[in-house]
């Protein structure tokens, strides 16, 4: 019932709802819808929202066989390579005008990164050779232009120079490091090392885990730090409860392909420890709370926390099978996410967040940063993963 409700959902609601925003005119997805359900033809149009999409569109494809979902794909690669892509300095930019002209030039490991994994996705599903080359450019550029001898710097202006990280650092703070950026990269580089065998990314892999077991874990507390400068002293004191199941079942997927012995050996043990930890700490009310900072827990149920939290427990019953307590906390989510995440309105998809008290808040469905990519992929991870156990 599980599974075949959540297949169900990608098939009829979700995949649906962003073939629907597809810019006949000027080419990709149209870049934000308000609470209202009001698309915005003229709004810019993130990069991160179109890789989201490209990545979506790429596995659906994989996943389900049909072929109008690798056109949709089609599309948002066509709209990345002419219009994101910078030809001169290399990277791709931030965003772009409806129209596809550069709105905001700066470039950001972290955008660099989601480039990189849905273009591995892309590539596999479609063999277009220049989207791998793209790959393997965005690849050069985020090892030889994004990092210094500690990891992976975070925001850069179009010629790849410094700036101030306010793109991807929040709670009063300026990071020259995130966690987020990190695990992030990690994700894109498992998907390039799949599709590719490439050495150096293998390479890449082992040095962002012992990034993760070494500086950005704390086994005191038992979670992920967030936010850091350049040498990976913490800069606050904030749990993070999405980030860290996201990043329980991303590590794992990483080891998975990675294979090598030693280096699970050394995360396995973290990564049940996140997951165990995320399940007593931030799972209440059928549901996964967002944050704590200073101890103090935001209550807000994110619509991306909820998605990754399904994953997160389902990869952790997979692990652990004798924690059954997993399987029926993702059942639990997917329960809530019905009863109050999703936006029961014609042609609309997930709320961004709701309240305590279950109200929506007045967000965007659509904008830069609210995608396919963590619903979607929830969807597709129960499919793949629960299909034989349903």
């Amino acid at each position: 019932m599980f599974v075949a409700e959540i297949k169900n959902h990608l098939i009829e609601k979700l995949i649906p709802f962003w073939e629907n925003l597809r810019d006949t005119e000027n080419g990709g997805y149209y870049g934000f819808m308000d609470h209202n359900v009001r698309t915005d033809p003229l709004a810019v149009k993130g990069c991160i929202l179109n890789s989201r999409i490209l990545w979506m569109f790429s596995n659906a494809y994989l996943l389900l066989g049909e072929e109008h979902l690798l056109e949709h794909a089609r599309h948002a690669w066509e709209f990345m390579r002419e219009h994101y892509v910078d030809r001169e300095n290399g990277g791709v930019f931030w965003s772009v005008t409806a129209d596809g002209m550069p709105e905001d030039t700066t470039k950001h490991t972290y955008n660099q990164a989601f480039a990189i994994y849905a273009l591995s996705s892309y590539y596999e599903a479609s063999r277009e050779k220049e989207a791998l080359e793209l790959a393997e450019e965005l690849f050069g550029i985020v090892e030889n232009r994004c990092r210094d001898e500690y990891g992976y710097l975070e925001a850069f202006n179009i010629r790849f120079e410094p700036r101030k990280n306010d793109k991807l650092s929040e709670n009063g703070i300026l990071a020259e490091k995130t966690m987020n950026t990190l695990l992030h990269v990690f994700e894109a580089y498992t998907e390039f090392y799949r599709i590719t065998g490439k050495k150096e990314a293998a390479k890449q892999l082992r040095f962002i885990l012992g990034l993760i077991a070494d500086k950005v874990y704390d086994p005191a507390k038992g979670r992920q730090e967030v936010f850091f400068d350049r040498t990976w002293n913490s800069l606050i004191d904030l749990y993070s409860y999405g980030h860290d199941i996201e990043a329980a079942w991303l590590i794992d997927r990483g080891l998975e392909v990675l294979g090598d012995r030693e280096w699970s050996e050394r995360l396995y043990p973290i990564t049940a420890e996140i997951t165990g930890n995320i399940y007593e700490r931030a799972y209440r009310d059928h549901s996964l709370v967002n944050e704590a900072e200073n101890g103090v827990i935001d209550t807000t149920r994110v619509w991306w926390v909820q998605a990754e939290a399904i994953v997160g427990f389902v990869n952790g019953y997979e692990k652990a099978p004798e924690h059954v307590e997993y399987l029926e906390a993702a059942e639990d989510i997917w329960n809530y996410i019905k009863d109050y995440i999703i936006d029961p309105r014609e042609h609309s998809e997930w709320f961004w967040a709701v309240d305590e008290n279950h109200v929506p808040l007045p967000k965007p469905i659509v904008e830069p940063w609210k995608c396919p990519y963590h619903n979607g992929r929830m969807c597709m991870e129960v499919i793949r993963r629960m299909s034989n156990a349903s």
